[in-house]
């Protein structure tokens, strides 16, 4: 996919550190992070009451994020293909917009399947914001601060993850789960009502006109050939859809176990174990730095490795050993995510932007697919055997971090030779 082309701007036309234009701009992005990540993620530890609600199985409760994600993976897909002709703020306003009042009509929802065509719809009027904001940022904000930039709204995003499953965990105690989804709609257009008036319009961007159909699909054919024919990049696709996939079977499950005997806990702790969340944030700036340092198949490995560790502790009857080895699988999910998303771009060729947007394709199916994959394992073996299908993910990932690392210390052999 071809990059974004700037309109004619003299240097002084971009975001600088320091200005209240950054600040708003920044400020924006995180509000907008915060809203969509948190309205995603929000229904996660009502599970276990739709399905006393309802009268549906674990496994189909978790459709209400399943469906979500899968079709915000297809929105971001799609929205990232048209872009280049798009209105950078009217776009992520618009979806912004969008998913907050459908999150708020969700909390009415007269019954199961309406609250899952709900959520469907919401998803894919997220899909907006993550293909858009990445964009504006490189764009609009210097290159020497566009780091600083780029981590405020990754931040918003791990702080609305974070955000939407502990007050709706809290909320849903109190009032119940239509309480939990309203107070997160109302939030949610707030959140963009704030981004609307923040942000500043795009100035070095120039929407191109006329491509059609055509022009896209000529695209698209020729960067997803290139991409597909890149073995070790395909294998970070794969990479991306078995991480997200175990990470989120994990969490759809962990409540249905919490309030079961031995442990039997209330819905208002159950939210509160993902506060352990905030590891990913501090996980994803460290180990990005020690893969600059020490390489990006040698993190990868460890990371993942981490992560089955952490896995392996949730099967403890110890309540602080079981949230440590939340704790332990959530730094090693974040930590391998950092990694690897990051490796895309540096190994595409070409077309980065379309191999970012396959790489997210990927990485939401399977949180989709995976996630809701993970109720037949809880039905049939309940904790043991969420454990056993996600220790299978992580083991495969683990197998697909080692022929990386391989591969990656045959290449700096070579280069040295």
């Amino acid at each position: 996919m071809s990059a974004a082309i700037p309109s004619p701007a003299a240097p002084s036309d971009y975001l600088v550190r320091g200005t209240p234009s950054l600040h708003r701009a920044q400020w924006a992005l995180f509000a907008a992070g915060f809203s969509t990540f948190s309205l995603l993620y929000c229904v996660q530890p009502l599970m276990p009451l739709f399905t006393h609600e309802f009268g549906v199985s674990p496994a189909q409760s978790s459709l209400v994020l399943s469906l979500c994600t899968g079709l915000l993976a297809a929105a971001i897909f799609l929205v990232g293909l048209f872009s280049q002709s798009l209105p950078r703020k009217r776009v992520m306003t618009l979806s912004l917009a969008a998913s907050a009042l459908l999150g708020t009509v969700a909390a009415v929802a007269p019954d199961w399947h309406s609250l899952l065509a709900l959520r469907a719809l919401q998803g894919v009027a997220m899909g907006g914001v993550p293909a858009v904001a990445m964009a504006y940022l490189a764009e609009e904000v210097e290159p020497e601060t566009l780091g600083l930039a780029m981590g405020l709204y990754i931040s918003g995003s791990a702080f609305g993850g974070l955000s939407g499953r502990v007050i709706t965990g809290l909320v849903a105690d109190h009032f119940g789960w239509r309480a939990a989804l309203g107070t997160l709609g109302v939030l949610g257009m707030a959140a963009a009502l704030l981004f609307a008036w923040l942000l500043p319009a795009s100035r070095r961007f120039s929407a191109q006109r006329g491509r059609g159909w055509a022009g896209v699909w000529a695209d698209v054919r020729a960067g997803v050939g290139a991409h597909l024919r890149n073995g070790p990049l395909c294998a970070l696709f794969a990479l991306g859809g078995l991480l997200m996939g175990a990470f989120v079977t994990v969490y759809n499950y962990v409540g249905f176990r919490l309030l079961q005997p031995p442990f039997s806990l209330s819905q208002t702790f159950i939210g509160s174990i993902f506060v352990v969340y905030l590891v990913g944030i501090f996980a994803s700036t460290y180990c990005g730095r020690l893969a600059d340092r020490h390489g990006r198949g040698l993190m990868l490995c460890a990371a993942t490795g981490l992560a089955l560790a952490g896995l392996l502790l949730t099967l403890s009857d110890s309540l602080p050993v079981l949230i440590a080895g939340i704790v332990v699988f959530t730094f090693g999910f974040f930590a391998a995510h950092a990694v690897a998303s990051g490796w895309v771009g540096q190994m595409a060729r070409g077309y980065k932007a379309l191999a970012a947007a396959l790489y997210l394709l990927v990485y939401y199916v399977g949180s989709s697919v995976l996630g809701s994959l993970g109720g037949h394992f809880w039905a049939d073996g309940a904790w043991g055997g969420v454990a056993a299908m996600t220790g299978g993910l992580l083991a495969l990932a683990l197998a697909i971090s080692a022929g990386l690392y391989r591969r990656a210390g045959r290449a700096a052999a070579l280069q040295q030779a």
